[in-house]
């Protein structure tokens, strides 16, 4: 049990459900939050109009839905309420790595078997690659005004001050990681997340289609940021798509595996992509 969570539902006086569970769902449908789902400068941030299209998906198709994100799940679920949503989504992939499942009554698990696996194999790589992180880190420490940050379930990431500044980090990054093949970085704007080669939002939008039986090309999946590449190479969904706000090194991946483009932009592309692949 995720107590964290029930624990932030009460305090803000609301216990959501996700839709009725599927026996045997046919497709799944993977959503990157900021950026693509949610726009913190619109109102409503997320298209209400979205709500009542998964619930026919859900009913009419039997998709299930998820939501796959750099965000740690409390932070997430939080935002799901102030967003208006009227249900949880089936699950939540969190920090890009994690897996974590909402059953009937609201209440949230752990994948145990895949996040210990995780967290057991980053805490291996961090041991044996120490030289080459200590490296990484003094370019970082020494040679820009990033901060470093290293805490207890995140062995190490960069906040950088601009685009700029993370783009060379990530070139430093490239150089040092030749010795650590097992090394992976996520990168979402000036933010980057050090982890394991094996664990990213793709390989756990498999992970899910595994679990429930779901073929590849029955998966859906939109995003905008470097940290969806995984997730919409073609690699892990047969259906992808990218907002029209997606950074130009997503559309341009997006295009050469087939996916969608869209024309609107945030809650709104992702109508448009659903419509194009499932709802039309």
């Amino acid at each position: 049990m995720l107590v964290g969570c029930n624990e932030s539902q009460a305090c803000l006086g609301y216990l959501m459900k996700p839709l009725p569970p599927l026996e045997s769902p046919r497709f799944i449908l993977s959503f990157d939050f900021d950026g693509t789902l949610h726009d913190p400068a619109a109102t409503p941030t997320v298209p209400t109009e979205l709500f009542g299209l998964l619930e026919r998906l859900h009913g009419e198709y039997g998709a299930c839905w998820g939501i796959n994100t750099g965000r740690n799940i409390e932070y997430l679920i939080e935002d799901l309420e102030k967003s208006g949503f009227p249900f949880f989504p089936d699950w939540v992939v969190a920090r890009e790595r994690e897996i974590h499942l909402c059953d009937p009554e609201g209440s949230w698990s752990a994948h145990e078997d895949w996040n210990s696996r995780c967290a057991r194999d980053i805490e291996r790589l961090f041991t044996t690659q120490r030289e080459a992180m200590e490296r990484i880190r003094h370019d970082v420490v020494h040679q820009t005004g990033a901060q470093w940050f290293s805490f207890e379930g995140e062995p190490a990431g960069v906040v950088a001050q601009s685009v700029e500044e993370i783009d060379w980090i990530v070139s430093r990054v490239q150089e040092h990681a030749r010795a650590a093949p097992d090394l992976s970085w996520q990168r979402n704007s000036i933010y980057l997340r050090f982890g394991h080669r094996n664990y990213h939002k793709g390989s756990c939008l498999s992970e899910l289609a595994k679990m429930m039986g779901v073929e590849t090309a029955n998966c859906f999946a939109i995003g905008d940021s470097h940290n969806d590449e995984e997730m919409l190479d073609g690699t892990h969904a047969g259906m992808n798509a990218c907002p029209a706000n997606a950074i130009p090194e997503i559309q341009q991946l997006v295009r050469s595996s087939g996916g969608l483009v869209c024309k609107g932009v945030h809650g709104e592309a992702v109508l448009e992509a659903l419509r194009h692949y499932l709802a039309d």
